[in-house]
C-alpha cells in the first residue's frame, strides 16, 4: 500500500522533465538554506546550553557559600552553650553537689539555653540539651521551658551516639518544615559522648538564600543529605530516585550531569555535609534557546521563499524547451496526414525538432501501409471463416426438415419451415458480420425451435438473459453453431432426458454467454487438444466434419475484439460440457 502510494506521489516527478528540474532546483536552492539555517539555530542552542551551564555553576557555588557561613552561624550558637562554664561545672559536679547545688546548676544551664533561644532570632523554634550520664533532657522553646529524665535516649541523640557522630542535620519528623542541627557534647580527655546539643530551626532561614538559584517555573531546588535523601525542597517537582542515587554516588564536591530530560546541577555544602540541587529540565534550555533563534528562523523562512521562486522560475525557463520538444513528439498523428514543419528556434533543440518531424514523417507512411496490408489480409480471413458457416449451416438444417417431414404433422412442420425462413431472412438480410446479441439469441430460438419440435419428448431447454447485455455486439451466427455441436456430439449420443441451458450475463465490462448441456462430455485428451486450439490461434479455419467448428466461432471473436476475448470449453466425461462465450459489453 506505502509502495503504491509512493509511486502515485512520485508519478509528475517521473513523467516530467521540467518537474524534476524544478524539484531539483528547488531542492539545491532550499537544502543549503535549510542546512545553515538548522546550524545557526544548533549553535545559537549549545551557546544558551553553555550560558545556562555556566550561570547554574556560578550561582551553585556561591549559594553553597552562603549557606555554609548560615550553617556555620548557628553552629556558633552551639558553641556558645558548649563554652558556658555553667555547662561545664555541672558535668564535673552534679553527681557529688547536694540537691541545692544541683538545682542551681540545672537552673544555670536552663538560663543558658534560654539566653540562646532569644538571642538566635525568629527562626530558632526550640533548643534542647540531652545529658547521657545523668539522663537529663533541657528543652526550651516558646511554650515550655522544663527539665526532663526520659525513659530511654531520644531518637535523634541515640542515631548520633550509634553512628558516633559529631554533628548531625535531620528533618523534623513530625514537621517537614523544620530540622534540627545537632552536635555532640564530648569528653575533653577521650572524646567519649556525654551528650548533645540541638537547635530545632525552621527551614524557611535559608530561602533567601536559596533565591540566589532563580525560582524558574519549571526548576527545582533542593537540599539533600550525603546519602542522597531529601530533607528539604522548597519548589518544583520531585526529582526522580535515579537522579538522587546518581548525586549520593559521586565524589565531587561540585558538577553538573545531564540525563535524558534535565541538567542536574549540585554542589556541597561546607562544613555540614548536605547537598545543594538544582535540576532543569531541557525544555527551559530550548525555550530559551527558541526565543534567540526566532529572528533567524525568520530570516531562513523568507531566504527558502525567495529561493523557491527563484528556482521555479529558472527551471521553469529552462526546461520549457524541453517540454516543448516533447509535446511536439506526443503530438505525432503517425495515420493522421500533415505538411512537415519547420522549427523556429536555431538552437540544438530546435534542430530535434525539424528533424524528428522529418522521421515521424517516414514512420507515418510506412506505418499506413503495413496497416493497409494487415487490414487487407484481416479482411480476406474474416470472409474465409464467414463463407464456411452458409453451406454447412443450410445442409444440417435440411437434412433435419426432411427427416421431420416423414415424423411430424403439417403444422408442426410448418412452424419449422417458419423458424428455418426467420433464420435465413437474418442471414441474408444482416450484411454486416457482427451483429447485436439480441438478434443472435433471436435466430438462436428459432433454431431452439426447431430442435424441440424434433425432440420435444427428451429436450428441456432454458434462456436466461441480463437485458443489460442485449446490446453487446457479436459475430453472426456465433452461438447456433456452439448449440448445434452440443446436439451433435454431445447430447444425440446421450440416453435418457437431455438438459441445454444458455445464461446470458453482465460481468463488469464484459458479456458473458454460457451454454451448458448434460452430455457424454469430451474425453481429456481431445479436450487438451480442443482448449489448445482455443487459446492458440494458428491461422487455420478450423471446422469439424460437415460442421462448423469452436475455432472457427473463437477466431472470428478474437479477430473482431482482440485475444483476450474468445471462447473457453470445460467438460467432465459423462457429465457434459460447458462453452463459455467473452465478449465486450
Amino acid at each position: 500500500m506505502l509502495a503504491k502510494w509512493m509511486m502515485k506521489l512520485s508519478g509528475p516527478f517521473r513523467r516530467s522533465i521540467r518537474n524534476k528540474l524544478i524539484l531539483t532546483m528547488i531542492g539545491l536552492a532550499v537544502l543549503p538554506i535549510v542546512a545553515i539555517t538548522a546550524l545557526a539555530a544548533e549553535n545559537s542552542r549549545r551557546s544558551m546550553e553553555a550560558e545556562v551551564i555556566s550561570t547554574n555553576l556560578s550561582n551553585m557555588k556561591w549559594t553553597g557559600v552562603y549557606l555554609g557561613d548560615q550553617f556555620a552561624q548557628l553552629n556558633n550558637l552551639i558553641y556558645t552553650v558548649l563554652i558556658s562554664p555553667h555547662l561545664s561545672d555541672y558535668l564535673a559536679n552534679a553527681g557529688e553537689a547536694s540537691l541545692s547545688s544541683q538545682f542551681t546548676a540545672q537552673r544555670n544551664i536552663t538560663d543558658t539555653l534560654t539566653n540562646l533561644f532569644y538571642s538566635a532570632g525568629n527562626h530558632v523554634v526550640g533548643v534542647e540539651l540531652y545529658l547521657k550520664e545523668y539522663n537529663k533532657l533541657f528543652t526550651v522553646n516558646a511554650s515550655q521551658s522544663d527539665i526532663e529524665s526520659p525513659a530511654g535516649i531520644p531518637a535523634p541523640y541515640k542515631l548520633l551516639f550509634d553512628q558516633n557522630k559529631d554533628f548531625m542535620i535531620t528533618t523534623d519528623s513530625a514537621d517537614g518544615a523544620k530540622f534540627q542541627l545537632i552536635r555532640s557534647i564530648n569528653r575533653f580527655e577521650n572524646q567519649e559522648k556525654l551528650g548533645g546539643i540541638s537547635l530545632q530551626i525552621r527551614w524557611g532561614v535559608l530561602d533567601q538564600t536559596l533565591d540566589l538559584l532563580g525560582r524558574g517555573n519549571e526548576h527545582t531546588v533542593l537540599i539533600a543529605g550525603a546519602d542522597g535523601k531529601v530533607l528539604y525542597q522548597p519548589w518544583g517537582s520531585a526529582p526522580t530516585a535515579g537522579i538522587l542515587h546518581r548525586i549520593a554516588g559521586t565524589s565531587e564536591t561540585q558538577g553538573y550531569f545531564r540525563s535524558d530530560h534535565e541538567y542536574v546541577f549540585y554542589n556541597t555544602i561546607e562544613p555540614v555535609g548536605l547537598r545543594l540541587v538544582t535540576v532543569i529540565p531541557n525544555s527551559f534550555i530550548n525555550k530559551s534557546a527558541l526565543a534567540t533563534m526566532n529572528f533567524g528562523l525568520i530570516i531562513g523562512a523568507v531566504s527558502v521563499v525567495v529561493a523557491i521562486l527563484l528556482a521555479a522560475v529558472l527551471a521553469w525557463r529552462l526546461a520549457t524547451p524541453i517540454v516543448s520538444l516533447a509535446r511536439s513528439i506526443q503530438g505525432f498523428g503517425m495515420m493522421k496526414e500533415r505538411e512537415v514543419r519547420l522549427s523556429t528556434r536555431v538552437d540544438e533543440i530546435g534542430l530535434l525538432e525539424t528533424k524528428l518531424d522529418q522521421m515521424s514523417h517516414r514512420i507515418r507512411e510506412h506505418i499506413r501501409t503495413e496497416y493497409m496490408i494487415s487490414l487487407e489480409k484481416k479482411s480476406a480471413e474474416l470472409k474465409a471463416l464467414q463463407a464456411q458457416i452458409n453451406p454447412h449451416f443450410l445442409q444440417n438444417t435440411l437434412q433435419m426438415i426432411g427427416s421431420m417431414l416423414f415424423k411430424n404433422s403439417p403444422a408442426e412442420s410448418y412452424e419449422v419451415i417458419r423458424s428455418l425462413s426467420d433464420m435465413f431472412r437474418y442471414i441474408i438480410r444482416e450484411p454486416e458480420d457482427l451483429a447485436p446479441l439480441r438478434a443472435e439469441l433471436n435466430h438462436l430460438n428459432n433454431y431452439m425451435q426447431i430442435q424441440q419440435q424434433r425432440f420435444a419428448a427428451r429436450l428441456n431447454y432454458s434462456l436466461e438473459v441480463d437485458e443489460a447485455a442485449l446490446g453487446s455486439f457479436i459475430p453472426k451466427l456465433s452461438l447456433q453453431p456452439i448449440v448445434e455441436n452440443a446436439f451433435f456430439h454431445g447430447l444425440e449420443p446421450q440416453e435418457g432426458p437431455w438438459e441445454l441451458e444458455v445464461k446470458v450475463a453482465r460481468a463488469g465490462e464484459d458479456t458473458v454467454i454460457i451454454i451448458r448441456d448434460n452430455g457424454v462430455g469430451i474425453e481429456p485428451d481431445r479436450l487438451a487438444e480442443l482448449q489448445g486450439r482455443l487459446t492458440r490461434r494458428s491461422g487455420k479455419l478450423w471446422t469439424h466434419g460437415e460442421r462448423i467448428g469452436l475455432s472457427n466461432v473463437a477466431s472470428r471473436i478474437q479477430l473482431h475484439f482482440g485475444d483476450s476475448y474468445g471462447i473457453q470449453v470445460e467438460s467432465r466425461e459423462g457429465q457434459g460440457t460447458t462453452v463459455t462465450v467473452t465478449i465486450p459489453l
